[in-house]
């Protein structure tokens, strides 16, 4: 069962800022009420009676304490920056398992906690960046791949492993084998735009059949990941719910933010292994 993160945030804070509000309004009020009034009805007041009567109920004392740390946590999560662990592969050799990683929620507009509802303009999605999103047959599920397709672009990815934006073949230069694969893999850096990075491909594992071809709708993007053959990315995406003029591709909606940088990786806690910061560093 996926837990809705955001929304129970938006929750624990609307109650908790509900019970300070409360308090504020009407049983803080109704304290010093009762406390004027026994002070007026005895000649020395006790100190603790007081306290008893000053003290607030348990529920508005811990509401009071966590409001302005949720409030803050919301604030950052939502509209600046927030975390996210890599789950999976797909995205070596820029990103490895087990990494930390810090997403810009700004880069691609000012949206509403929960609704996702984009309110202030900021930028579009340029390709090369690596992005999170909800996957489109599972909104409740976060991706990460990096951008290929803009609107209007049309993507080809061939059979022998070369991709092609709108007729262009995308650049590529061979650096060698990846250490350790004994040959079964080896690494690329691709120039996307303005960003070059690495990308992995596994030597005789074919997934995509000759001269598929994709055209972005407007308001979509292309995605796919850097290890181009261990990726489930657009080139492979499956719903029968979905347009098939829109399959495989990513709506605005469901955009999360740009990922800029890695704080912390941690590979396999089962292991017993400590986490540790060499991966540090700005995310191409």
């Amino acid at each position: 069962m996926s837990i809705n993160f955001p929304l129970l945030l938006v929750l624990a804070v609307a109650v908790c800022g509900a019970l300070a509000l409360i308090d504020l309004l009407v049983l803080a009020p109704r304290r010093r009420a009762a406390v004027a009034a026994y002070q007026g009805q005895v000649g020395e007041p006790d100190p603790a009676v007081i306290d008893r009567l000053n003290k607030e109920p348990v529920l508005v004392e811990y509401g009071k304490s966590f409001f302005p740390v949720l409030a803050i946590v919301l604030v950052l999560r939502s509209f600046l920056v927030e975390p996210f662990q890599i789950p999976s592969g797909s995205m070596k050799p820029t990103l490895e398992v087990g990494d930390f990683i810090l997403v810009n929620k700004f880069a691609y507009g000012i949206r509403l906690p929960v609704l996702d509802t984009k309110v202030i303009e900021v930028g579009d999605p340029q390709r090369g960046d690596v992005m999170v999103f909800r996957y489109p047959s599972d909104p409740n599920i976060n991706y990460i791949k990096r951008v290929v397709g803009l609107p209007g672009d049309v993507i080809r990815y061939t059979s022998d492993k070369r991709l092609f934006i709108n007729g262009q073949l995308v650049a590529e230069t061979l650096l060698g084998e990846e250490p350790g694969s004994l040959g079964t893999s080896v690494l690329y850096r691709e120039k996307l735009g303005e960003v070059e990075h690495l990308i992995r491909k596994e030597m005789g594992r074919y997934r995509i059949e000759p001269g598929r071809e994709w055209r972005v709708p407007a308001g979509h993007y292309f995605m796919m990941g850097d290890n181009r053959d261990n990726s489930n990315d657009s080139r492979y995406w499956s719903d029968p719910q979905i347009p098939k003029e829109l399959l495989g591709m990513v709506p605005d909606q469901n955009i999360v933010g740009k990922a800029f940088a890695v704080w912390l990786s941690w590979p396999d806690p089962k292991l017993r292994n400590l986490p540790n910061f060499s991966r540090v560093g700005l995310i191409h």
